[in-house]
């Protein structure tokens, strides 16, 4: 990777996106020494303008970003980084340094959760109870609930709509890890269905 540190005075832009739910936690930004350091150790380390010095994100709060990918984009002065955060990635104790007001990509992380306790099941979890009843169960359940989506859409009121199509997603995502299947796989067969 040639990173053209020439262009800003030697630093460039570290985009960081969470590398399961896609959320851009923060921007911070990095000269050769910093990207080199980050490279070694595969933790975030930034060059502090304030500080004017290498900063490694969490190097106080513990809250370290642990690289997954490096990208660069089409100019060679970009950095995208996407990471697995430890914490908060915002100094204010927020997941993000941007203020979305909502996780918008928790869909993600929800996919994560089911994943996890089919990894590590945890007692009286409802994942883990669907789990034990085998795929019939599993899709029956989500059955019931289209079928309760479409009925609230057509005759109830709108938190009701909300709450049936939230059960629906819930039950599909657990449907599809019992599959063996993600939302990664679902998104690109819709992609490429979209194209032709």
């Amino acid at each position: 990777m040639t990173i053209d540190f020439s262009k800003s005075g030697g630093l460039v832009p570290a985009i960081i996106q969470d590398d399961q739910t896609l959320e851009v936690l923060m921007l911070g930004y990095m000269n050769q020494e910093a990207y080199d350091k980050t490279v070694k150790e595969n933790i975030v380390t930034f060059f502090s303008r304030s500080k004017n010095r290498l900063w490694t994100k969490g190097e106080t709060s513990n809250n370290y970003l642990h690289v997954k990918t490096i990208d660069i984009d089409c100019d060679n002065d970009t950095l995208l980084i996407k990471v697995k955060p430890d914490g908060p990635a915002c100094h204010t104790g927020e997941r993000s340094c941007f203020k979305t007001g909502y996780n918008q990509n928790f869909i993600l992380q929800l996919e994560q959760i089911i994943a996890s306790r089919y990894k590590n099941p945890v007692e009286g979890s409802y994942v883990n109870k669907l789990h034990g009843k085998g795929l019939n169960k599993i899709a029956q359940k989500v059955g019931e609930e289209a079928v309760e989506t479409v009925i609230a859409a057509l005759n109830e009121t709108e938190t009701d709509l909300i709450n049936e199509s939230s059960d629906l997603i819930f039950h599909l995502l657990v449907l599809l890890r019992e599959k063996g299947l993600t939302l990664e796989r679902i998104a690109r067969n819709l992609e490429e269905r979209h194209k032709e």
